[in-house]
């Protein structure tokens, strides 16, 4: 997203390098996301996804079902 706007910036940090970040954001496994260090996404998604996810948007299949 950050590419393609300029209203979105990102970093990219290498979570052997920076055990302190990654304990500070409690890294398991990557990629995981940190949006304004509110939302966290594990693992890669599908674009529509991981933007539902980082707007916090609920899936359309769950919504459906509540």
């Amino acid at each position: 997203m950050a590419f393609v706007s300029p209203h979105v910036t990102s970093t990219a940090i290498e979570a052997m390098e920076f055990s302190e970040l990654s304990r500070k954001f409690r890294v398991t496994g990557v990629p995981k996301t940190i949006v304004n260090d509110t939302v966290e996404i594990m693992g890669a998604l599908p674009e529509d996804l991981f933007v539902r996810a980082a707007l916090q948007i609920p899936d359309d299949e769950q919504a459906a079902q509540t």
